[in-house]
């Protein structure tokens, strides 16, 4: 057995919360070493190779630049030189049928406008009142809990009482989405279309809570395409943790943290190797951690499960030619009856009949579409059941045709020509202990924010990041929660003198705070 010598810290996965946490304890001259089981950063923000060409299989879109921009500048560099992005004008398209479109853009009257025309003046003076409540939402959320440790609801309102009083009149803590959502919207469509932002979460709109309305303000604060794909926001990253002096090792797995004197002392490769730290983060799914697929003696470090998991779903990435609908890049084709999708997701435990379908046309818009095969993702909403059973090619070609086919009776005709598919059952495999729950547990009921796992563990020297814990899931908020977990280090171990800040440059400052806004069903 080899025993490498003591590091700062070991992060356990490239995702964007280990990578964030890579770069602000790299920065403040901390020694890290980042271990990846797979052969690249990213995970789930990842692209397959299919038919000779790479396609985004996971988030499609980030929002909030500005925590990216604070990031990298916080560290001595800028985010435009690692990565390249180019604003989205329309967020997405939605369709009910053939005929009965609406688009949501970037710029809120032009938003509004098509309100106006889809519904109404009634509707439209409705909807500003929505982004305004919205906005006033997030700004009191934003500093006193986005960007704050994981906290209790009397550490909240004590706060937000304090710094904005008026903006936790907004709160409605105890309101589900869809209930508030029908303050704004009278027209069923548009209370269904915002309802989805309940799944940005892996959760239900009737049981999600109304502070999710926040989404829009930050769909308003801008949406941006990576240039080259998602999966190169993980490769800038991980380069500039890297420069920064981060030793990342691809291609090996962690077997287990290792403790000794009730704190984590570092972890075990499955190769046998031990690097020993002051700190060990875990970016993995909170689960693997509770299941012992990081070891026995680390299962204490969580609570019991108290949340129910969040949704997965079947995922196709695709090259092919569409015909018909006017596509954008992003489209939501909705089910005909959303109280029924749902109930069979979280209640029943299946896939819906009728479920709503989300298209990610990657070469639209940024410039006219190719004029061969387009690249495609293609996602339905499913339970996160993929450790208890294995999805056939049989079954998954039958949702695929259901799907095309529900596309088709709404005028949008794809001729798919390669395919590759992503069922729960790969997920679960892509993230081990997740049962294939795509955003952690589900943001169920007014507890369910504090009910997730913070930075810090009971077990000392242990610290969580990723989307599966505070402040949840999506690509900022993942970033977020590894800046959290950063900071969480950096102060414990200097409150125990094992570290001293005067002999580093300046002090980590509170990172912005946002939610990814990957379209979805």
């Amino acid at each position: 057995m080899r025993t490498r010598s003591e590091h700062g810290a070991v992060i356990i996965g490239a995702g964007v919360g280990g990578l964030a946490a890579a770069i602000d304890l790299s920065s403040r001259g901390l020694p890290v070493t980042l271990v990846e089981r797979a052969d690249g950063p990213g995970g789930k923000m990842r692209a397959l190779h299919v038919g000779g060409q790479d396609i985004d299989a996971g988030p499609t879109v980030m929002t909030l630049r500005s925590a990216f921009d604070r990031l990298f500048e916080e560290a001595g560099s800028a985010f435009e030189d690692y990565v390249g992005l180019i604003p989205a004008e329309r967020l997405a398209r939605h369709a009910w049928d053939a005929e009965d479109t609406f688009d949501l853009f970037a710029d809120p009257e032009r938003s509004i406008d098509e309100v106006g025309r889809f519904c109404g003046a009634r509707q439209a003076a409705l909807f500003r009142r929505f982004l305004s409540d919205g906005c006033r939402l997030y700004e009191a959320l934003d500093r006193n809990f986005m960007q704050m440790p994981q906290s209790s609801p009397v550490g909240l309102a004590g706060r937000m009482l304090r710094h904005n009083p008026r903006g936790a009149l907004t709160l409605r803590p105890f309101s589900s989405l869809w209930s508030a959502l029908g303050d704004y919207f009278p027209d069923p469509r548009l209370r269904q279309l915002f309802g989805r932002y309940a799944t940005y979460c892996g959760a239900s709109p009737y049981q999600a809570p109304a502070t999710l309305m926040m989404i829009a303000e930050l769909e308003q604060r801008g949406v941006w395409y990576v240039k080259g794909g998602m999966s190169r926001l993980a490769h800038g990253m991980a380069a500039f943790a890297a420069r920064l002096g981060c030793d990342i090792r691809y291609g090996e797995a962690v077997d287990q943290v290792l403790v000794e004197g009730g704190r984590a002392c570092g972890v075990r490769l499955s190769s046998g190797e031990v690097l020993a730290a002051r700190a060990v983060v875990s970016n993995a799914d909170p689960d693997a951690l509770r299941q012992g697929l990081l070891g026995q003696a680390a299962v204490p470090a969580l609570g019991a499960v108290r949340l129910p998991r969040s949704l997965s779903a079947l995922v196709w990435t695709a090259t092919g030619r569409p015909r018909g609908f006017a596509l954008d890049r992003h489209n939501v084709v909705f089910s005909s009856n959303y109280a029924a999708e749902f109930d069979a997701l979280f209640a029943q435990g299946r896939i819906p009949d009728d479920p709503t379908v989300y298209v990610c046309a990657q070469d639209r818009g940024a410039g006219p579409p190719p004029d061969g095969p387009e690249r495609f993702l293609i996602l339905i909403n499913a339970p996160a059941d993929g450790d208890a059973r294995t999805y056939t090619a049989r079954e998954t070609d039958a949702w695929l045709d259901l799907t095309l086919n529900q596309l088709r009776a709404r005028g949008l005709d794809l001729d798919l020509e390669s395919i590759a598919t992503t069922a729960p059952d790969g997920f679960a495999r892509l993230c081990p202990g997740s049962g294939g729950a795509i955003y952690g547990r589900a943001l169920h009921g007014w507890r369910a924010a504090f009910l997730r796992p913070g930075a810090r563990t009971r077990l000392p020297g242990l610290y969580l990041a990723g989307g599966g814990v505070h402040p949840g899931p999506g690509v900022p908020t993942a970033m977020l929660s590894g800046r959290i977990a950063a900071r969480s280090i950096w102060d414990d171990l200097a409150s125990t003198r094992r570290l001293r800040p005067a002999a580093t440059a300046g002090s980590m400052r509170t990172p912005s705070a946002g939610t990814d806004v990957t379209p979805s069903s």
